[in-house]
């Protein structure tokens, strides 16, 4: 493959003929794509952002204009921006011009800070940076931008939405411009498109390189799953950038069906059931983290907004069973699960399934073509109904990490398989089930705790809210258990060394067996989360193992 991103690892020639043969890649790039539903869709509203409505044609003209201005500026084909911006319409506007231009987004959260910033710009010799002046808690992102600039000296643009400061204004990049011709330089589809980051909650994130061609193939057929139409409206409470809020069905699901985004600053029950009667929204997507409190706000009013909405997705993480039954029960909500990862492979549950398939289970694969090995620790496959490691390939399903060959020299297989890092069994319906992450899993003195397992028992009792389990030191077994929870205090509660002892004895009439029963229980008023909106199982580990020294 031509001209192909260096340090990205293509797809190999056998595989990319068959997917294209099996008509999974079209030869479309992310500027076509965009044009195309402008041109279909002309005055359909694409974004409602505060009291603004952008349509679909108005939104693909500031995109040239940007792409123009970016142009003059001096950015070029084939360099690199990244991209830190809050939930707005100039984001999707950066994000398209950039891709109109040729140039490489690299996807950053607004809760990235300057180690993972800093990083970004080493590893890729970004050119550009995109941010607003001011975040959550008053960070000022300008701040970050001078912290990189003066180690990072490729960093030669930085555009700020808001008070510039001393750099350049974002705003002033969608002003209407002649268009120039040489600024429209998309790459072609079987290309690097851009750089999304990888999910974990340990290290550094790391970049993923995704193609026109096999990111559009995992939009149009999420898009389809989805069965998103021009009348839909998703609300978008999670960071825009995040690879869930982009492909599945997401932002770009809905761009491909005509349907309108609209954007929330916040994912509070209060900001985001005022956006759903407003603009009569009729999907959601969530992080399970985030539906306890709309489902908390929902039911202390008696308000019956979940049920209004078209489809509820929640994925990220997998949901509790008690969580996604009360969902289906008590609030009479569409609920959707979504198992994926920005490196590739998506799962969803489908809504002609049965109830208890899409309670219970994380769902099916997008396509036939996702190839899914479910091995042991010694890399043999286990029995259907088995607990093992996640291993996959297939059409949108990346073959390894940017400027990383040792990391992929473990992360993937020499025939190009992915380590997932997740362990799952796969039901006889063919359905997966997550059952927690392979570095989660706790060994204690040789038996193997799958820590979902675990955490899916505590959160059927009554009080407890959310769960988590991690790994701590022990001289005689290597490893011991020590779930943390977030307890619903209730009127006369008992002291924790007691509701310690109640629980431990409820998991045991729950049919957990004895070694899987958290040897330590710690109760926790606010969990620590990640980027991504995932529990931030590093920072709990770390304080047991302070505690242990």
């Amino acid at each position: 493959m031509q001209n192909y991103l260096a340090g990205a690892v293509p797809y190999p020639e056998q595989f990319a003929n068959l997917y294209r043969q099996k008509g999974y890649w079209i030869g479309q790039n992310l500027s076509d794509f965009l044009q195309q539903s402008a041109s279909q869709y002309a005055e359909n509203i694409a974004i409602f952002d505060a009291e603004i409505e952008i349509n679909y044609q108005q939104f693909n003209q500031w995109v040239s204009y940007c792409a123009t201005h970016l142009y003059q500026h001096g950015l070029r084909a084939g360099d690199k921006a990244v991209v830190q911006m809050p939930n707005c319409y100039q984001f999707y506007v950066v994000f398209f011009a950039l891709i109109r231009l040729g140039v490489l987004p690299i996807m950053s959260l607004p809760a990235h800070r300057h180690a993972e910033l800093n990083s970004f710009f080493q590893q890729t010799g970004a050119k550009a940076y995109f941010c607003a002046d001011f975040g959550a808690q008053k960070f000022d992102y300008r701040e970050l931008a001078r912290k990189c600039q003066a180690v990072n000296p490729e960093l030669q643009h930085i555009f700020v939405l808001g008070d510039q400061a001393e750099f350049s204004s974002l705003a002033d990049l969608l002003q209407q411009t002649a268009i120039l011709e040489q600024a429209i330089n998309p790459s072609s589809a079987d290309q690097v498109a851009f750089l999304q980051l990888s999910g974990g909650s340990t290290g550094i994130p790391k970049l993923i390189p995704r193609t026109h061609d096999d990111y559009l193939y995992s939009v149009r057929e999420s898009a389809n799953i989805c069965q998103l139409e021009q009348n839909s409206r998703l609300l978008m409470v999670l960071p825009a950038a995040h690879n869930f809020s982009m492909s599945s069905a997401g932002a770009l699901g809905i761009f491909y069906v005509g349907g309108a985004v609209v954007l929330g600053t916040d994912p509070s029950p209060e900001t985001a059931f005022h956006l759903i009667r407003k603009h009569q929204v009729t999907d959601a997507c969530l992080v399970p983290a985030l539906v306890r409190p709309w489902m908390d706000k929902a039911r202390k009013d008696q308000d019956d907004i979940l049920s209004t909405l078209r489809c509820l997705q929640v994925g990220g993480a997998r949901l509790p069973d008690t969580v996604a039954t009360a969902l289906i029960q008590e609030f009479n909500v569409k609920l959707q699960q979504v198992f994926g990862m920005a490196e590739g492979l998506v799962n969803y549950t489908r809504f002609d399934m049965s109830a208890e398939q899409i309670i219970h289970t994380q769902g099916i694969k997008i396509s036939e073509d996702d190839e899914i090995l479910v091995l042991d620790d010694n890399d043999q496959p286990v029995a259907i109904g088995q607990i093992g490691h996640l291993l996959t390939r297939g059409p949108y399903t990346i073959r390894g990490y940017y400027q990383a060959a040792e990391h992929n020299a473990r992360s993937f297989t020499p025939d190009g398989f992915y380590r997932t890092g997740d362990l799952v069994r796969i039901r006889e319906d063919g359905c997966i089930v997550v059952e927690g992450r392979s570095k989660e899993q706790i060994n204690r003195g040789g038996e193997k705790i799958a820590t979902e397992e675990v955490e899916q028992a505590l959160v059927t009792h009554p009080q407890v809210r959310l769960a988590a389990l991690v790994a701590m030191p022990d001289e005689m077994l290597g490893e011991k258990s020590c779930a943390f929870i977030a307890w619903q205090t209730q009127d006369n509660e008992p002291s924790a060394i007691r509701r310690g002892m109640q629980l431990r004895q409820y998991l045991k009439d729950y049919g957990l067996a004895t070694y899987k029963i958290p040897d330590r229980i710690e109760f926790i008023e606010q969990f620590p989360y990640t980027a991504f909106g995932k529990i931030d199982k590093k920072v709990l580990r770390k304080q047991v193992e302070a505690e242990a020294v």
